[in-house]
């Protein structure tokens, strides 16, 4: 076991997986000679060869137009969108062609394609650097979309990401590369002696699909994924209650038996993501646990999000949600 912050367990998947399967090659804007714009890719094509790990145009449909070729033809590409907010220009190949071709050729082909992006806010990327397109993901059948939060699971279901047959839609939050954000941006703490910075150097799985509880508790379920996780955690603290949080990892599928299970132990729910709250995914949540846990709700399920607005610069803090407003939200679904 090593302590590894988050861009050092990715790059060891990587390490890991160009090691064991022969097929599997990596490339995108940056990441071979310079090793990416986040060091997440650094020393892979010295070790690797430059055959394995390269660099690409800028060109995001070509990139993945390319991977979905390779992929029909037995390779397993790792291809890397240098920012979420830059993917739309690949969304045709993604959406059109990617996720369809298991469908469209009744199981013959399939392209075991993985699109690693960073995503999210706090690092005061403005517009374009700090979106959350995951929800444009999941409405897409075809496509399972990972978001990882910790340097542990990051590696774990990266290396599931990649050995999947199906297309793979990887989001990193990028706030929590270098250390976990508790919501607070004057504290900047590093993963250093962080329990789930402990990673196992040699290769291991974290099965897509299954869920992550990060604390138990009895009298609320609070839901999220990425960055917002550790803000959670902050904010359950703060708010003296007894809430279990779950880290759904996988957002398709997600994990609905843990999710289900316990909010029929707590009636009631709070969901927290940083996209905006119209159509985020935290709406299908809301729906799907609606559906199911209609009878052990105690009151009505909250949203915690980011605002309808497209990200902004200078009011950043304002925009994400922070432990105060989950606290709220914490107190509003205790009170009914």
């Amino acid at each position: 076991m090593t302590n590894m912050n988050m861009i050092q367990a990715l790059n060891s998947a990587l390490d890991n997986m160009l090691e064991r399967d022969s097929d599997v090659i990596i490339y995108g804007e940056d990441v071979g000679y310079f090793g990416g714009v986040f060091r997440t890719t650094d020393g892979l094509q010295e070790k690797h060869g430059k055959h394995r790990v390269f660099d690409t145009p800028l060109s995001e449909g070509g990139i993945a137009a390319t991977a979905f070729g390779m992929g029909l033809n037995g390779l397993r590409p790792v291809v890397e969108m240098q920012f979420a907010d830059y993917i739309f220009p690949a969304y045709d190949q993604i959406v059109n062609e990617l996720a369809k071709v298991r469908h469209r050729s009744g199981g013959e082909f399939w392209s075991p394609v993985t699109i690693r992006t960073p995503a999210g806010g706090g690092i005061r990327g403005g517009h374009h650097h700090s979106q959350s397109p995951e929800s444009q993901f999941t409405h897409t059948p075809g496509l399972n979309v990972v978001y990882c939060s910790t340097p542990y699971n990051a590696k774990g279901l990266l290396i599931s990401s990649i050995e999947s047959n199906d297309p793979v839609i990887f989001f990193e939050p990028k706030r929590c590369y270098r250390g976990p954000f508790y919501g607070d941006p004057h504290d900047v703490p590093t993963w250093n002696n962080h329990s789930e910075a402990e990673v196992p150097d040699s290769y291991y799985k974290i099965p897509l699909g299954e869920a992550r509880i990060v604390m138990e508790g009895k009298e609320c379920t609070v839901l999220s994924w990425g960055a917002m996780v550790h803000v959670c955690e902050q904010a359950i603290k703060d708010s003296g209650k007894s809430c279990e949080l779950i880290d759904l990892q996988s957002l398709v599928p997600w994990d609905k038996e843990t999710v289900v299970n316990s909010i029929k132990k707590t009636g009631r729910c709070v969901i927290v993501h940083e996209a905006p709250k119209t159509s985020g995914f935290g709406a299908e949540m809301s729906a799907s646990i609606q559906e199911r846990c209609f009878y052990h709700l105690e009151s009505p399920i909250k949203r915690v999000t980011g605002w309808d607005t497209p990200f902004p610069h200078t009011t950043e803090w304002d925009y994400m949600p922070g432990p105060a407003r989950i606290v709220k939200a914490i107190s509003e679904v205790m009170e009914d």
